[in-house]
């Protein structure tokens, strides 16, 4: 079976391949063209073009842009079934005297649409429905020929992996879940027994570095591509009904990945107020200074911008006389490489750099580009409010989506990459597990640490004791 190439070379700089859309005679059926690129089409008629018939097959960057965006208008599993009802008709699969020689014209392309649908939007195929109606028909198909079978199987059998994986990833984030606690218990009156802390478990800034993004890879790698665009979907108050996302949300990937950014910046927050001595706090911001640029350096930007948001947190960013006995050179030329202004101009700069990189990396390690993950879901929600989804002649307005799925699948060959990496279970554990302070409990170790400056935070200061105490301890 034709093996499917990697995300990278799926669109070319213009956003999808110019050349594709004159292998199917349907310039009038319902698709409309402006110089070869396929721009808006009613849903049946885009439904049509997905389906390969004895000389045709799809080009695989439509496949990809219409699996994503057709979730805006269907469910899967309504599409999977006209799917299956077209290939079954057209093809006469059905019919029991069909030609054997043309179910071997047909059944190859319609197995590799299968695999790219199973292998690009697996968590689809979580849906009862969508499961029954694959196994139809690639049954229908198996039935022609015994090397189709094992195709079948395979096929089947790589798509429960995934499944099961996706499963497995799931109960370890419960688990972490449940055991998350509080740090404001080991507060209790500012013992000085320091606990223990990021340092005495990684010393070396440069390991830290590397298991941050041992961490942001793996939970990259189950973001489905699909999640983008379902966390936009609004109910249409037009309509009565719910949104046709009520009961198609199968994962959760996205969100567990922006409460891992919000975890690591309360982390290092946390790491810094520790300290009841200046010196260590001071020592504690240089080390994450030194991992942040090691994170920088590797390409994993969300890292970076994760500990810089946690050395900035008023809690943090108050403490000046720790900070005054910091090298800040290093943190100055980080917060420039990620200044907001000017859209991130610094941050996308840098982002594109890595990403040119990537695509002429020989190495794992060269190839890793993790991207500040808050702001490439905003850019894809911009794009996503920016544009309608139907023109006003009811057609799918397609120019949106080639863009749509331009941003998703650059994204899709980042979440490849396999980390170089070696696991250090002590340090992961530490970084996933160990109890993190709340924002009030931050505020509070911050002024244990040093004072209040004014009435406002006095005021906090003994309400925040006040309440710590009535708690049963700080």
């Amino acid at each position: 079976m034709p093996q499917t190439p990697p995300f990278a070379a799926m669109f070319d700089s213009s956003g999808y391949n110019r050349n594709l859309y004159q292998s199917k005679e349907d310039n009038c059926g319902g698709l409309y063209y402006h110089d070869n690129n396929l721009l808006s089409g009613s849903l049946e008629a885009l439904i049509q073009h997905l389906v390969p018939n004895v000389d045709y097959y799809p080009d695989r960057t439509y496949i990809f842009t219409f699996l994503l965006s057709s979730r805006l208008f269907m469910h899967p599993y309504e599409l999977m079934a006209k799917v299956c009802h077209l290939c079954t008709e057209h093809q006469r699969l059905s019919e029991p005297g069909t030609d054997k020689s043309l179910i071997r014209k047909i059944a190859p392309k319609i197995l590799q649409l299968l695999t790219e649908w199973t292998e690009t939007f697996p968590y689809d195929f979580r849906d009862e429905r969508m499961m029954r109606n694959l196994k139809e028909l690639a049954q229908r198909i198996a039935n022609g020929d015994e090397m189709y079978r094992k195709n079948v199987q395979q096929i089947i059998q790589s798509l429960i992996r995934k499944l099961a994986s996706l499963g497995q990833y799931e109960e370890v984030l419960a688990k972490i879940n449940a055991t998350s606690t509080d740090r404001l218990t080991v507060l209790t009156a500012k013992p000085q027994a320091i606990q223990r802390d990021i340092i005495t478990v990684c010393n070396d800034p440069y390991m830290l570095a590397q298991q941050l993004t041992r961490i942001e890879l793996e939970r990259l790698n189950y973001i489905g591509p699909e999640e983008f665009v379902q966390a936009f979907v609004q109910k249409d108050p037009l309509d009565n009904d719910k949104s046709c996302y009520a009961d198609q949300k199968k994962t959760r990937n996205l969100e567990a990945y922006v409460e891992w950014f919000n975890r690591l910046s309360y982390l290092v927050a946390t790491e810094i107020c520790m300290p009841v001595k200046k010196k260590h706090r001071a020592r504690m911001i240089e080390y994450f200074i030194d991992v942040a640029r090691e994170c920088f350096n590797i390409g994993n930007f969300n890292s970076l911008m994760a500990i810089i948001s946690g050395m900035n947190m008023s809690p943090v960013s108050r403490l000046k006389k720790t900070w005054a006995k910091v090298k800040t050179a290093k943190f100055d030329i980080l917060e420039h490489q990620m200044d907001p202004s000017s859209n991130f101009y610094n941050y996308r700069t840098a982002l594109r750099g890595a990403a040119q990189r990537s695509l002429t990396a020989h190495s794992n390690r060269e190839k890793i580009v993790i991207p500040f993950f808050s702001l490439l879901i905003k850019d894809i929600y911009f794009l996503n409010e920016g544009c309608a989804n139907r023109l006003p002649n009811g057609h799918v307005n397609f120019e949106k989506f080639w863009e749509l799925a331009k941003q998703v699948s650059e994204f899709m060959t980042w979440k490849q990459v396999e980390c170089p990496f070696e696991r250090d279970r002590k340090i992961l554990q530490y970084l996933l597990t160990v109890p993190v302070f709340s924002e009030d409990a931050l505020y509070l170790a911050s002024y244990e640490s040093e004072g209040p400056e004014n009435h406002i935070e006095k005021d906090r200061w003994k309400t925040l004791r006040a309440s710590a105490l009535g708690r049963g301890g700080l």
